[in-house]
């Protein structure tokens, strides 16, 4: 199979997508979601029905809108996937006894509660971090640039050149972790998965194999075109509302981050429903991004991906197309 022909999807694309956990993966249809983990006795699965808030509220789901709402969504429901998953990982020692703290909150909130509380707080943990790695803080030292010269042109390219630089950085720092590794390692079972069901061959661990394990509807492709579109969507403001302030600037840009997350989202949306000379190019980026988040699986990895893929196949054929 050449390089060109491997990351390459036949004519039937799915909206099922999945992300690579501790030891599992998270898979989610349009109807349904499964988390299978294997742990020390086998695997080990939770289901449940996709109800989405945008689904309540009709507006959510418009154009530009609904990419924020989207992230915002799939961002709890892989974190509160990655801590179940994390419960069946095998530990040295004994449990560790729950603080007074953890003790209390558990008496006043009950378990339900707390666990929200737990993932809704690790996302907005997340969200920020990511922020003020990948772009306040190259704003931030792009800012010294400007004792230098007071070009807007210079000053935009010092930011995207280090918004991209510590992106990779971090990527490839990670990606040489041992237990980072293991999970990449299920984002390539998980890649192997879906392009074995989108060429509509059987679920088996020797037609999953084969598969390449660079998808072009990847997580990590959405990542890198947030931050090219917000390098974008910064020069153009800035050049036609310069500030001189830099932290008047972070503002700004967070002002303009839900924009720039819906803009990418219908960008993935369209490249990842055509087929043609245009987006295959727009496509090369994340999957050259890939060669750090997605290693080659073992043939127990592969089975963890097909059996969450298999909960989350619609009964009604079609319903999980590209579009539909």
């Amino acid at each position: 199979m050449s390089k060109k022909q491997e990351n390459k999807s036949c004519g039937f694309r799915t909206t099922i997508g999945g992300q690579a956990l501790i030891e599992g993966i998270l898979m989610r249809g349009p109807e349904r979601q499964a988390v299978v983990v294997r742990g020390p006795e086998g695997l080990v699965i939770q289901e449940e029905e996709l109800k989405l808030i945008r689904d309540r509220y009709p507006v959510l789901g418009l154009p530009l809108v609904r990419g924020s709402v989207t992230f915002l969504d799939s961002m709890y429901r892989g974190v509160k996937a990655l801590m179940f998953s994390a419960d069946y990982y095998p530990e040295d020692g004994a449990a560790e006894e729950p603080s007074k703290f953890e003790k209390w909150l558990d008496e006043k909130l009950g378990n339900e509660k707390v666990e929200k509380l737990v993932i809704g707080f690790s996302v907005v943990l997340a969200v920020c971090f990511s922020i003020g790695l990948f772009m306040l803080l190259p704003t931030f030292l792009a800012s010294f640039v400007e004792r230098v010269t007071d070009s807007v042109l210079v000053r935009n390219l010092v930011d995207a050149v280090l918004r991209i630089a510590i992106f990779m950085t971090y990527l490839m720092a990670v990606s040489r972790m041992k237990d980072i590794r293991r999970v990449f390692s299920y984002h390539g079972a998980e890649h192997k998965t879906i392009f074995c069901y989108e060429k509509r061959l059987e679920l088996t661990v020797d037609n999953v194999r084969v598969q390449p394990k660079h998808h072009p509807r990847c997580g990590t492709s959405f990542m890198l075109v947030v931050i090219v579109v917000a390098i974008l969507v910064n020069t153009v403001v800035f050049a036609l509302f310069p500030v001189k302030n830099v932290f008047l600037r972070m503002l700004v840009q967070l002002l303009l981050l839900p924009f720039v997350v819906g803009i990418t989202y219908e960008f993935n949306r369209y490249v990842g429903g055509h087929d043609n000379p245009v987006t295959n190019f727009l496509a090369r980026p994340g999957l050259w991004m890939q060669n750090f988040t997605t290693f080659e699986p073992d043939d127990s990895m592969i089975e963890v991906a097909i059996e969450a893929m298999k909960r989350v196949i619609p009964k009604e054929e079609g319903k999980d197309a590209w579009g539909a």
